[in-house]
């Protein structure tokens, strides 16, 4: 199998930089996985493909404004003083939280970033030590601060948008889903930023259930695939979550032979690491690297409301593994051709 496979022609215009005004207005392309028939839609007619007893699994991790811009520190000793002189540029991105301040983190330039290198914040508010360099040059970085460092990182820091939008948001909270929650993440689970809080009350007044699972989404996710050969692509590692609440809700809709629809493919993830082979879903918490592309048997999802995904990407790989590498490629094509818009702002597909 190789990368080249789940590539196609995206004319850049299509690219969308700009969330729309009305959150749910967006385009809908529903798909039928089996068929390969296609609909073309607003995303707010989704209740028109919804059933009572169906479950939608949302991923209520929240972005954090994990782009921090600083200065490199020297450290001049002149006779019995320490003077801290201001050098040159250095962009962080926080990618894990590890334990006592230390974060994992991408570094640029990294040639700037050895071991010992002090970087300075907002003026001293926080400082930051390279304390090591882990796999593929991301650097481990202690913090230091007086505080508490998620209200220095709101005041710091902004949203770590990917790198096809040109411009900073000016409302931050256009890049959360509405019923984000736990920080963590370092991109948006974008699949949920089509729902209104509205849209969500009329769904579940229909008779559908919502569970809430949890998955820090890292850069890894959106990487390009470097290799030839699908097979050996390594993907990064990610933390999840699921409650009890959220298991029991997920594998009652199982065995009354409802669906499980998934939004987004970090929900999906999720699932498919916490599901034992035989569907059901276990409650718990850990770090998953699954990559999912065709040839992959789903345990538990029967759905997914996912956007438009980047040529040769993982995400493309698990959507063709849902629909059909030809499905996809085929309603790619026609998305394109009807203008659609695309990636994280862009506009919506429903694979039933």
């Amino acid at each position: 199998m190789k990368t080249s496979d789940f590539n196609y022609e995206l004319p850049e215009e299509l690219i969308a930089q700009d969330p729309l005004k009305d959150r749910s207005g967006s385009r809908l392309l529903v798909l039928d996985k089996r068929t390969g028939e296609i609909e073309h839609r607003i995303f707010k007619n989704i209740k028109e493909y919804l059933k009572p007893g169906d479950c939608l699994v949302v991923n209520n991790t929240k972005v954090i404004p994990a782009r921090l811009i600083g200065e490199k520190i020297r450290e001049l000793t002149n006779q019995s003083e320490n003077e801290l002189i201001r050098g040159a540029k250095i962009e962080l991105l926080l990618l894990k939280r590890r334990e006592n301040d230390i974060w994992e983190t991408l570094v640029k330039p990294g040639k700037k970033a050895r071991v010992g290198t002090k970087i300075s914040f907002g003026n001293g508010i926080l400082t930051g030590e390279i304390v090591d360099i882990i796999e593929e040059g991301n650097r481990l970085v202690q913090f230091h601060y007086s505080g508490i460092f998620e209200e220095i990182l709101d005041q710091l820091g902004d949203m770590p948008l990917p790198p096809y939008i040109t411009h900073q948001l000016e409302d931050k909270s256009r890049y959360q889903t509405v019923y984000a929650k736990y920080n963590g993440s370092a991109a948006a689970p974008t699949a949920g930023l089509h729902f209104t809080k509205e849209l969500l009350s009329e769904i579940e007044q229909m008779g559908v259930k919502i569970a809430n699972v949890t998955l820090h989404v890292g850069l890894g996710t959106f990487r390009p695939v470097k290799v030839d050969n699908v097979l050996e692509h390594h993907m990064h590692s990610e933390f999840y979550q699921v409650s009890e609440e959220a298991a029991e809700l997920i594998n009652r809709t199982k065995t009354l032979g409802h669906r499980v629809i998934c939004v987004g493919t970090t929900s999906c993830r999720t699932l498919e690491s916490a599901a034992e082979e035989n569907g059901l879903v276990l409650e718990g918490s850990g770090d998953t690297s699954i990559f999912i592309y065709p040839g992959y048997q789903f345990k538990v999802m029967d759905a997914l409301i996912t956007n438009f995904h980047l040529p040769e990407s993982t995400l493309m790989m698990l959507v063709s593994a849902l629909a059909g590498r030809d499905n996809i490629m085929a309603a790619y094509e026609e998305a394109v051709e009807e203008r659609y818009r695309f990636f994280s702002f862009g506009d919506a597909m429903f694979i039933v």
